[in-house]
């Protein structure tokens, strides 16, 4: 996608389609910039939440297929997919949050239910531990939202000064590569491109650049504060035994069982599907078998 389709569709026009992704268009104005999200269907809210270098395509799916229930918001974090990508944004995780509060709070919505994947699954737990009484379930998707040292050395490159900037904006070295590495069933061409499609060129990666910069990795980290009050709020939400579905893919390179074995320690109550076939991108590999789990778990 071009910048100019980009700029026609924020100004009101017809936006560009994409397999599977039939839904309208809406926008909210941020304090970081235009907010693009999908708001279908009606019932008790889910708020979906992606991560880096996805956006609301991954969910595409699950809103299909829980819309005829429940309503289903679905933004894309700002510097992702059809939202702004402001190169002079602070893009760290409590400005992320902040985002998706400002988003709810706009919709007028109190109550809901989160799904989760990768960074969406640091920014909605900071949401969920800062307004923990108004989460109704959990469904937790191949993320973290508690501190690790614990990162591939193919990610840490993408941090590196300079280099990483080329790597992941002048070569498209992050968004291009998960297409085919997050995944163990090849994704046809045109959603591999429904995937890239936002993320076009240098400009429009720098979201995709900042997030990476953005991962805590010591004290030190402008974040880490932030992931580490988020984590130790996991607690809050444990001790409430807000209900929990964890669905893991056992082929990712990144979120690995390590992380898989945190989320069951620290929600001993919830009920876990491990897909040992599947990659990071779950919603993708497990198509067809895990949208019927999420929707009766969310059902019940």
């Amino acid at each position: 996608m071009t910048d100019l389709a980009l700029t026609q569709m924020n100004a009101g026009q017809r936006r560009p389609t994409f397999p599977d992704y039939p839904f309208a268009a809406n926008f909210v104005q941020t304090p970081g910039g235009s907010m693009h999200y999908i708001d279908e269907g009606s019932g008790p809210a889910v708020i979906m939440l992606h991560g880096n270098p996805t956006w609301s395509y991954y969910y595409r799916h699950l809103i299909t297929a829980l819309s005829s229930r429940f309503r289903v918001i679905a933004p894309d974090h700002i510097g992702c997919g059809l939202s702004d990508k402001p190169e002079g944004y602070d893009y760290c995780l409590n400005n992320h949050i902040n985002n998706i509060s400002y988003l709810l709070d706009h919709l007028h919505i109190n109550s809901c239910s989160l799904v989760v994947h990768d960074w969406g699954g640091a920014i909605g737990m900071g949401y969920a531990t800062r307004n923990s009484a108004s989460i109704q379930r959990l469904v937790i998707l191949n993320t973290a939202a508690f501190p690790s040292r614990r990162i591939p050395l193919r990610i840490r490159i993408c941090r590196w000064p300079l280099l990483g900037a080329l790597i992941v904006r002048g070569c498209n070295g992050f968004a291009w590569p998960a297409t085919f590495m997050a995944v163990q069933k090849p994704l046809a061409k045109e959603v591999a491109a429904a995937y890239l499609a936002p993320y076009g060129s240098w400009r429009q990666r720098v979201g995709i650049h900042r997030f990476v910069k953005d991962i805590p990795l010591s004290p030190a980290h402008p974040s880490f504060r932030t992931l580490v009050e988020i984590g130790d709020g996991l607690n809050r939400l444990a001790e409430r035994q807000t209900p929990t579905l964890l669905v893991w893919g056992g082929k990712d390179f990144c979120f690995n069982d390590h992380f898989y074995r945190q989320w069951t320690t620290r929600f001993p109550h919830a009920r876990c599907h491990y897909l040992a076939a599947a990659g990071h991108y779950v919603l993708e590999d497990g198509h067809g078998m895990v949208e019927p789990l999420i929707a009766s778990f969310l059902h019940d």
